[in-house]
């Protein structure tokens, strides 16, 4: 949604400095500063991400600088002052989806760990908490964090099928669990992500995160959030109801266009939800 984030980003008006939260390979603040933003901070946990980010942003020269950190820890010592923007594109980006060895998707098969910050970081990969988590625990995980209704079904059968230490074999045992529709989604797609929030303390980082987001906008600044699940939004539009700093810009969420979702169907359920920060008092 490049064109929906630099409508309600940039809008036309000069920004001095932007915060992209979630910087993956570069995308979004490689068209922020074609638009004509001065400045860009990439924020990621991610090392893979920051690497293949630098590289392809080295064009820009100063105009960007990335930060490897979490998107909750960004505060003014960080970005060093106020800004004007800030981004937040959540989720899981291709780049890791598409490495099996990130253990992020389930079409290829890799070790099940889905830790951002790589198989190094000191904190449970998703192959520690299935197997370790007590079936009911493992159950309200996938319905909370991942949506799915038949979250006990598959926490019993993983729990009889431990230990699972790959995603080819996790897979294989939700789809052996639930079964597959001809056609539709794959249903280990819901299990996946409630593992991959879970484990990166998703919900977590963003909740802490907002209100700091908030916090660092100059008078007219705007964030601009893009979730792809009800748990991230739900938390983001509460965020911004609840907080008097900010008027909301996107009364309903704004989605991608058929064009869009046609070109990147991974794009399908992407909500777009924007905020200003209002004008200090007088």
């Amino acid at each position: 949604m490049v064109a929906e984030v630099l409508h309600f980003l940039v809008g036309g008006v000069p920004r001095a400095t932007v915060v992209d939260m979630t910087l993956g390979a570069g995308g979004h603040t490689r068209a922020l500063l074609d638009a004509g933003v001065g400045h860009v901070i990439g924020i990621d946990r991610d090392p893979d991400a920051l690497a293949l980010a630098r590289e392809r942003l080295a064009p820009f020269g100063e105009r960007f600088r990335s930060v490897r950190t979490t998107f909750a820890e960004v505060d003014a010592g960080v970005t060093g002052g106020p800004v004007d923007g800030v981004l937040y594109d959540f989720g899981v980006s291709s780049m890791q989806l598409d490495t099996p060895e990130r253990g992020f998707g389930y079409r290829a098969d890799g070790p099940l760990d889905m830790r951002m910050a790589g198989a190094g970081a000191d904190e449970p990969s998703a192959a520690d908490l299935v197997n370790t988590l007590p079936e009911g625990e493992l159950a309200d995980l996938i319905f909370q964090l991942g949506d799915e209704r038949r979250s006990r079904r598959i926490a019993r059968a993983i729990v009889r099928r431990r230990p699972i230490t790959t995603t080819d074999q996790l897979a294989g045992v939700i789809v052996g669990a639930v079964g597959r529709r001809p056609g539709g989604p794959h249903p280990a797609r819901r299990t996946f992500q409630a593992l991959r929030i879970a484990v990166n303390r998703e919900t977590e980082e963003l909740a802490a995160s907002l209100p700091q987001a908030a916090g660092l906008l100059a008078p007219g600044g705007r964030v601009v959030t893009i979730a792809y699940h009800s748990v991230e939004d739900r938390i983001v539009k509460r965020a911004f109801r609840e907080d008097d700093r900010l008027r909301v810009l996107t009364r309903k969420p704004v989605r991608p266009s058929d064009e869009e979702v046609a070109r990147n169907p991974r794009s399908r359920s992407a909500i777009l939800r924007a905020a200003e920060r209002a004008e200090a008092a007088a």
